[in-house]
């Protein structure tokens, strides 16, 4: 009898946790290095979240039409230590995104860099690995 108490709130502490363990990824579980990729486009929401930072931008496929692409950026955390702020990119701002393609969605991916619509450095920052360098 005394070690039911004990054992409901480990139970309820695992039913928490279990869902918080998984839910964090490694970047080649989503992510193909192998498959680098670099896109022009509009953007059109800029998610200041926790645990990957959101970007997404319209992107004229080869038929002239647009296609909406998702892009994973570092950690609001890790950004604002690099020089970022939730201000950094608005809606509109024209940019060329380099990174790697995602492996299981086509229009999705990891960003290593943004630059303006003339080749400028933006801002650097990443979930990949690389060192996250304002500029």
């Amino acid at each position: 009898m005394k070690k039911l108490p004990y054992l409901l709130i480990l139970s309820c502490v695992l039913c928490i946790i279990a869902p918080l363990a998984r839910a964090h990824h490694s970047f080649a579980a989503d992510y193909d290095a192998s498959k680098p990729i670099s896109v022009f486009g509009k953007v059109t929401k800029f998610e200041w979240m926790n645990p990957h930072a959101r970007l997404y931008l319209d992107v004229k496929d080869n038929s002239g039409g647009l296609t909406n692409w998702e892009f994973e950026l570092g950690s609001p955390n890790t950004l604002m230590r690099s020089g970022w702020t939730r201000n950094s990119l608005k809606v509109g701002d024209e940019v060329i995104v380099k990174g790697c393609r995602s492996k299981d969605y086509p229009n999705q991916g990891n960003a290593t860099s943004i630059l303006s619509h003339d080749g400028k450095m933006v801002l650097s920052g990443v979930s990949a690995g690389e060192s996250l360098v304002a500029r």
